[in-house]
């Protein structure tokens, strides 16, 4: 405390932080990507371990012996879909009901603010079935949700044959404490979102639906069942929610004990786990799988129905059943064991999953990173946003010191207008609202000038509107105020540090992975920018760093971690694309990528992009 209070000390210090400023500035920025990129080297890691004493002292036993059941019932679902011309509601309620199930069903619909061309569909309507098997030892105030969606074509069908056939011999099981709903769902993440807001009466995103006539206790976790073919080689876990959200790590800590006791080979991000930590390759391989994670956790999307359950407070993961690896197979069976095994852990439960981490990331299925290893590595580069901005309040605060010719009375004396500093900032966040608004409510009129779909009308509005915003805070700075004074520009720059430093760190508290990606790209251009740089050469590196780019660089980056490059013209198309899934996920499902970027980040930016051409 004496080193802050004494004035002469605190003026050393301040001196010595001024002074130091670009050298420190320097040495966190590569600090924290060193500290970043080390965090895959297993050594810096922590092995995973089961923290829920309910689900990790014994193993239970599984005697789930009905895969050729399994088999014969996805052959007669698909069977029944195809007939049906969809999903085969009346097929599904009387297999359920001879089940033992109380079976509901669900109408829902949707008309999306504009097609969506991925998967080719405009209005929807659906009917989600669901039965509900009511625990014969408890209250049944406590549910668990095994889920299947009914995708369309032939993809699918073993997962909802394995569904109803678990109902059935779950049935004959007199040891369940929880209620369990088993739910197959139609239009994937759609149908599932119109399901939990009638079971948990809440309509966020103006979906309708018709009201639940069935209903559990309170859901306490929840998996998501996908077998995308006949053949499957491995399971992958999927953990990545809406906006970010992660289970609870005890509830993947599950999922690979029970791969380990079955013998089946699981994977995470697409990839195998390998122990060969020690050399370049084994290191690759994990930081490769890490960015994998960190580039879906940034997308804000629901990479499975099991993510939108996160938004309710219920752990849930996806199971996905892939044929990518020659040597293997796993057989209908094995999988129905290993979730009955999940099943009866989680039922074993006397609270919900806490106790365990939510904040981390895994470069392998076995070792993990959590947010006390990661979070320096954000905190260095938030470090010199506020250097920057301690450095620009000295000289606001001793104008003297950085003039020494007779021309310092006059800066001294020309401070800077209110209106000048402010008209920037409101025009950079009224090209944000714009930026946020306008794309869906123009796409009739464009549609009608130009010969495009109202999918790419929305995209290429925004595309413009992001373009035509880079003119506009300089230009209305000019014309509304006239020539900015010096002091001008350093006031603006240290609102713009200081409301940067508070949106990256928000944002990495929520999710870090969207906030570091944003302060590696944003944090440069936030440190450097001035007026007196050279601007041809500046304005391009501002440019090559702005929130579309990056965009555009985590998509060639993405393709060419799960080994699909794409060429330049296919990663626009690619892109372009993503633009249009992220104004989706916002209107459908409540993402929060989008309105953060265009309403916070995009006019954060043009701050800075208007320092740089200051009069």
């Amino acid at each position: 405390m004496g080193l802050l209070s004494d004035p002469n000390r605190r003026k050393a210090l301040t001196n010595l932080l001024t002074r130091l400023n670009t050298p420190i500035c320097i040495v966190c920025y590569l600090a924290a990507i060193m500290w970043f990129m080390g965090l895959a080297f297993e050594p810096f890691t922590l092995r995973t371990y089961m923290s829920e004493n309910a689900m990790g002292s014994t193993m239970v036993e599984e005697r789930f012996p009905s895969g050729e059941r399994a088999l014969s019932t996805a052959k007669e679902f698909d069977a029944h879909k195809r007939k049906a011309g969809g999903m085969p509601v009346e097929w599904l309620v009387k297999t359920m009901q001879a089940r033992g199930l109380e079976v509901f069903t669900q109408s829902f619909s949707r008309t999306l603010p504009f097609p969506d061309e991925n998967k080719e569909r405009y209005m929807v309507r659906g009917t989600n079935v669901y039965g509900i098997l009511r625990a014969p030892r408890a209250p049944r105030t406590e549910a668990l949700v095994i889920s299947a969606p009914c995708s369309p074509g032939n993809s699918n069908n073993q997962a909802v044959g394995l569904l109803l056939t678990l109902a059935q011999y779950f049935r004959s099981q007199v040891y369940w404490a929880k209620d369990i709903i088993f739910l197959v769902n139609e239009h994937d993440l759609i149908g599932m979102q119109a399901w939990l807001e009638g079971y948990h009466h809440t309509n966020i995103t103006g979906m309708e639906y018709s009201p639940l006539q069935g209903r559990a206790g309170s859901i306490q976790a929840a998996l998501s069942l996908e077998l995308s073919s006949d053949v499957i080689t491995s399971l992958d876990l999927v953990l990545e929610g809406l906006n970010g959200q992660l289970p609870n790590l005890d509830l993947a800590n599950l999922f690979y004990a029970f791969c380990q006791k079955l013998g089946v080979l699981c994977t995470i991000q697409g990839k195998l786990q390998r122990n060969d930590w020690d050399t370049a390759e084994g290191y690759t391989h994990a930081a490769q799988t890490m960015m994998l994670m960190v580039l879906k956790q940034a997308s804000g999307r629901a990479w499975g129905d099991h993510g939108l359950f996160l938004r309710y407070h219920i752990e849930a993961a996806s199971i996905q059943g892939i044929n990518s690896f020659r040597h293997y197979k796993t057989d209908v069976t094995t999988i129905g064991r290993l979730l009955e095994g999940m099943i009866r852990k989680l039922n074993n439960l006397l609270e919900r999953l806490h106790q365990s981490y939510f904040f981390y990331l895994l470069p392998s299925l076995s070792r993990f990173v959590s947010i006390g290893y990661y979070m320096p590595a954000f905190g260095l580069l938030a470090v010199i946003l506020l250097l920057r901005a301690l450095d620009l309040w000295v000289h606001l605060g001793s104008p003297a010191l950085a003039e020494v010719d007779g021309d310092s009375e006059v800066e001294q004396s020309s401070s800077p207008g209110v209106l000048s500093v402010l008209t920037p900032v409101v025009i950079s966040h009224l090209t944000g609202v714009a930026l946020y608004l306008l794309p869906v409510q123009l796409q009739e009129m464009a549609v009608e000038h130009f010969p495009v779909s109202e999918t790419e009308a929305v995209v290429l509005t925004a595309v413009a509107i992001y373009t035509a915003g880079l003119a506009l805070p300089h230009n209305a700075q000019w014309l509304l105020s006239g020539e900015g004074t010096e002091q001008g520009w350093r006031v603006l720059k240290l609102t713009s540090l200081l409301y940067l430093a508070v949106l990256l760190g928000c944002t990495a508290l929520v999710n870090f992975s969207l906030g570091f990606i944003l302060a590696v790209t944003l944090v440069p251009i936030a440190a450097c920018i001035t007026p007196h740089m050279p601007r041809a050469l500046s304005a391009l590196a501002v440019v090559l760093l702005s929130p579309g780019f990056v965009i555009l660089y985590c998509v060639f980056i993405y393709q060419e971690l799960i080994e699909a490059p794409v060429s330049i013209s296919e990663g626009w198309m690619l892109f372009l694309s993503v633009i249009s899934q992220g104004i989706l996920d916002h209107v459908l499902y409540g993402s929060l990528v989008y309105p953060l970027l265009a309403l916070f980040i995009y006019p954060c930016w043009l701050m800075f992009w208007n320092i740089l051409f200051w009069k």
